[in-house]
């Protein structure tokens, strides 16, 4: 069964494009599905059969896997499935079956427009540091993009005269505007801070730290808990709560779905609807606690 695993995970690669979290993620459930099948004989997919795939179901059930896992990992058996049809490599797709528990969506945590007002006014002017770190947090909030787009944003992907970067994912890339708070703290960080910090003055990478090398996710999570920590901010803040609350605070402001799905990025607007809903249970809250009669 690995050899499959191996050809569906290259499959995956050069013909569905995906991307190396994908590839990983499939890869991880399929190696844990293989390893469950293997304790019960099972080492030939042509020997699999719905039975044994509803059995191991029932086994990460019976471990406490979430159900969020639990479909994704049914997911996975199912991709892998349509492969192996595809391929002839098995007679019959018997994962077709599986179904999927229901997941509730979270609605994702975000910050008031006065907690981002308060966590962008933390980082000062005193050093190149701080500069840094104001610029990060500005086109951070600015676009929406996630932590890894940010620190691996190249020097050429900053349009400062139009007022937009270039975010790239494998074969693929899209341009997000910033704003002008974004593009005075970009200005600062270029004048004042980054000369100094960089070594070597062929680097293209946007944010250094002080050894003059590309910053990292820790890095960059640990200033974020620092100024949010600073700010007085009271519960858990990531880099994805500032992507959260960009999202929100552009439909809430009415933002149509479809543009903000093009800025974050996601393949499916029904990833971005959530955005949407949360608006929706807003406006009923204000509803019921201001209408005479609701």
């Amino acid at each position: 069964m690995e050899e499959q695993i191996r050809s569906f995970i290259v499959y995956l690669h050069n013909v569905k494009d995906t991307s190396k979290n994908t590839e990983l993620s499939y890869q991880r459930d399929l190696n844990k599905l293989s390893g469950f099948l293997k304790e019960q004989g099972i080492t030939d997919v042509r020997d699999i059969t719905a039975v044994s795939l509803s059995s191991y179901i029932r086994y990460l059930e019976k471990l406490q896997f979430k159900s969020a896992t639990i479909s994704r990992n049914i997911a996975s058996v199912r991709a892998f499935f349509h492969y192996l049809t595809r391929e002839r490599l098995v007679d019959a797709d018997v994962s077709e079956f599986l179904k999927p528990p229901k997941v509730e969506k979270k609605v994702p945590g975000i910050l008031s427009m006065e907690d981002v007002e308060k966590l962008l006014a933390q980082p000062g002017r005193d050093n190149p540091k701080e500069i840094r770190d104001r610029a990060m947090l500005e086109l951070l909030y600015a676009t929406g993009i996630r932590v890894s787009e940010l620190i691996g944003l190249k020097i050429q992907d900053v349009n400062m005269q139009m007022g937009y970067i270039i975010c790239h994912d494998r074969n693929k890339e899209r341009a997000v505007p910033f704003g002008n708070k974004a593009r005075e703290a970009l200005t600062e960080y270029f004048l004042k801070a980054r000369g100094g910090m960089i070594d070597n003055p062929e680097e293209e990478t946007l944010f250094v730290n002080y050894s003059g090398t590309p910053m990292s996710r820790q890095g960059f999570w640990k200033l974020l808990k620092h100024y949010a920590q600073k700010a007085g901010i009271e519960g858990e803040i990531t880099p994805h709560t500032l992507r959260h609350s960009f999202a929100a605070h552009l439909v809430a402001n009415g933002a149509d779905l479809r543009s903000v799905q093009e800025m974050l990025g996601h393949s499916d607007i029904s990833t971005t609807q959530i955005y949407a809903n949360m608006r929706q249970n807003h406006i009923r809250e204000v509803y019921n606690k201001a209408h005479p009669r609701g």
